[in-house]
């Protein structure tokens, strides 16, 4: 029987993936103007940006166990494998609960073969990882071999990205009040990247124009040979900047396939307007 793949809507792929692909999702919820919604399905990215824009602060809550509970219930029941690849452990708290309903629901179906997989990545980064498993799946492969991929395939991924304003990471927790005063005073633009599934400062660049070029050394420097690999691109409402960065990479690795998305409402509602994010294999893999 096929391996089916669930992701979460942290992965910021389309519907278009989804459907093409075959893969199942499950919801963040995004908490705007005192409504709950589900990220990916019933808001709109551009939604969270503006109401951002006018000054309104978002909030997020993981999938909720209940939805893991009823997912992970119907593949126990109808015995299809099931792998879900999760948003990383260090940003959310959905892997600790789909790993829990996992053992409640194998407590009453002790054989279900259910799978869950914590990537350490988000984004589009870790979109990559669900599309690549989601080819294996549909190839055929064993789930033995899908997670193999997938965990070796996510160790590797690259974040490295940057974000308009400060501010909006502060106010989730991810970076001190002073980093971003000083920050948005001076306009420092802040190169980010994920380390062991975390959020870590990796430079502070004077002034947007050097930005770009500055990515493309980090990727020159921690990447391999590009020209046969999917690069990611996601932006906080921004694809003239998203499209600029892709054309950048284009010319100088040669990449062919450059999969180009906005940051869905779960992570922008953290990240803000205006960020890009960049994600690509490293050496190592």
């Amino acid at each position: 029987m096929t391996v089916k793949i669930l992701a979460d809507s942290a992965s910021d792929l389309s519907k278009t993936h989804y459907n093409e692909y075959d893969i199942e999702m499950v919801s963040l919820t995004v908490h705007l103007e005192e409504k709950d919604y589900e990220d990916g399905q019933t808001i709109s990215p551009k939604k969270v940006y503006d109401a951002m824009r006018e000054g309104k602060a978002p909030k997020t809550s993981q999938v909720s166990p209940q939805t893991f509970k009823s997912v992970f219930t119907s593949y126990a029941e109808s015995n299809q494998p099931l792998l879900y690849l999760a948003f990383s452990s260090e940003l959310s708290g959905t892997y600790q609960t789909a790993k829990m309903m996992e053992q409640e629901v194998k407590e009453d179906y002790p054989d279900a073969p259910i799978h869950v997989v914590d990537t350490k990545c988000a984004s589009i980064g870790y979109g990559l990882v669900v599309l690549e498993a989601a080819k294996m799946a549909k190839a055929g492969k064993t789930v033995e071999d899908i997670q193999e991929d997938a965990k070796r395939r996510a160790a590797n991924m690259e974040h490295i990205f940057t974000v308009d304003d400060l501010e909006y990471l502060y106010r989730g927790g991810r970076v001190s009040k002073t980093a971003a005063f000083v920050g948005t005073l001076l306009k420092i633009k802040p190169i980010l990247h994920v380390e062991a599934g975390k959020l870590v400062p990796l430079e502070k660049i004077r002034g947007s124009k050097k930005l770009f070029g500055r990515m493309l050394e980090i990727m020159e420097e921690r990447g391999g040979n590009f020209e046969n690999q999917t690069i990611g691109i996601s932006h906080g409402d921004d694809l003239e900047r998203a499209e600029q960065l892709a054309e950048m990479i284009r010319n100088k690795f040669g990449v062919k396939n450059i999969e180009i998305e906005m940051v869905g409402s779960a992570i922008g509602a953290h990240a803000g307007p205006g960020t890009i994010a960049l994600f690509f294999l490293n050496k190592s893999f």
